[in-house]
């Protein structure tokens, strides 16, 4: 294989405090050298860089693959070529499929699935739950062995109080971690919008804020009780917010992550009934949207992830309140992270931290570093690029985007994956 010199970029992996002009060589697919001053091995490809920066592959903790058993939506193939085109090389799959991924047999077929692509590594979620409906638990051990890497249920609310304290206990003593979707079921039922006076004026059924809050002060809760370790996912809230910081202080094992949506949108962004903003947890209001971003800013959120949840077009083509919720988010989701450099005030190499190493280390991945040796899994991003999203011409199956028409600045233009560039 031919060495690959990537010059002229600017070297960030704030994992290691690495910021620098330099370039970086690849060599039999793995990171054989990076810096300020490399030279250049005699017949490498030499790439130019052109002053753009050049960091990890992304690692997205949370995202549906729609396989097996929702192909109409997304395969694993069109994520992936989604997946490249946003520089991610890493992606933790939900198991919320069908069949749901409760069985050690699906854990290893989403692995090599994944190896096939060529493109993206799939760390996959096991269920917490048969089937992810909340009744039984699964075999915790058994799909840890074969490879999974947290236990979740999706987009499901494990909400049995006596079932989560089980999973906590139960996770606990593998060394697992439990990945809640934070939002009581019995408060959310048939909702379809942040619960306010926009939701009044719409007509739609609301979703109280207080959903989450509740879950996130009871799973806290059973943290403190079994010893266990909790992640919220998609946290949208500022008291949920709140509760998780006084609980980091206390010591506790509780992490969480957001998403793209609920820093750069509020609520109304359903405008008139726009079914492509339709998500879960719905968008909040402007505080909230506030109080997320300055949790990206100190440190509370512990990652950014895609949150994709793939829709076809006839899961959209419904009045809002019956329409599906969930918003693809794979391709957006460096460049609306990145707008919160541009105008929010968040540091360029925490942005990166929260999109790769943060995330990689709460999924026990050596992903998401540069590190001499290891495959070279790559993204080259121009922060200053402009470019306007169009949900028609977005890579993959999914085009239930939500930031459908949003100008950003920032852009993939190349993506490696072992050393093969598979992007740009």
């Amino acid at each position: 294989m031919t060495d690959t010199l990537i010059t002229n970029v600017r070297l960030l992996d704030p994992s290691c405090g690495v910021d620098v002009v330099g370039g970086l060589l690849i060599r039999d697919g793995l990171l054989a050298d990076y810096g300020a001053n490399l030279g250049r091995p005699d017949g490498a490809e030499v790439i130019e860089g052109d002053g753009a920066v050049l960091c990890p592959g992304l690692v997205d903790m949370r995202a549906a693959l729609g396989e097996p058993g929702f192909e109409y939506r997304e395969t694993i193939a069109s994520a992936a070529q989604a997946a490249a085109a946003g520089g991610i090389t890493t992606l933790a799959a939900l198991p919320d499929s069908a069949p749901a991924i409760d069985d050690p047999a699906l854990v290893r077929l989403l692995r090599a699935r994944g190896e096939e692509t060529g493109s993206l590594t799939i760390l996959p979620y096991g269920a917490v739950t048969r089937g992810c409906r909340g009744e039984e638990l699964a075999e915790i051990g058994l799909l840890g062995e074969a490879g999974a890497v947290a236990f979740t249920d999706g987009q499901h609310a494990i909400a049995s109080t006596r079932m989560m304290r089980r999973a906590l206990s139960y996770a606990h003593g593998f060394g697992f971690r439990i990945i809640q979707h934070p939002e009581d079921p019995s408060l959310a039922a048939g909702g379809a919008a942040t619960e306010g006076e926009l939701a009044t004026r719409l007509g739609l059924p609301g979703i109280p804020a207080a959903a989450e809050e509740i879950l996130v002060a009871r799973d806290i809760s059973l943290v403190r009780l079994t010893g266990g370790s909790v992640h919220f996912a998609h946290v949208s809230t500022a008291s949920a917010l709140e509760l998780i910081r006084r609980a980091k202080d206390e010591g506790l094992n509780v992490s969480c992550d957001t998403a793209p949506p609920y820093f750069d949108l509020n609520e109304t962004a359903i405008g008139e009934f726009r079914t492509y903003a339709k998500l879960s947890p719905p968008l909040r209001t402007d505080s909230d949207r506030l109080a997320v971003a300055a949790a990206l800013r100190d440190g509370t959120v512990d990652a950014v992830a895609s949150d994709h949840q793939p829709r076809d077009a006839d899961d959209k083509r419904f009045p809002f309140a019956q329409a599906s919720a969930g918003g693809a988010g794979l391709a957006t989701l460096l460049a609306v992270t990145l707008a919160q450099v541009h105008g929010s005030g968040l540091a360029l190499g925490a942005a990166i931290a929260l999109l790769t190493s943060r995330p990689a280390a709460l999924l026990g991945s050596a992903a998401g570093r540069l590190t001499k040796g290891e495959p070279a899994d790559l993204c080259l991003f121009d922060p200053e690029r402009a470019w306007r999203v169009e949900a028609n011409t977005l890579p993959g199956k999914a085009r239930n985007t939500p930031f459908d028409g949003r100008a950003l600045e920032g852009r993939v233009v190349g993506t490696w994956k072992a050393g093969r560039r598979v992007f740009g």
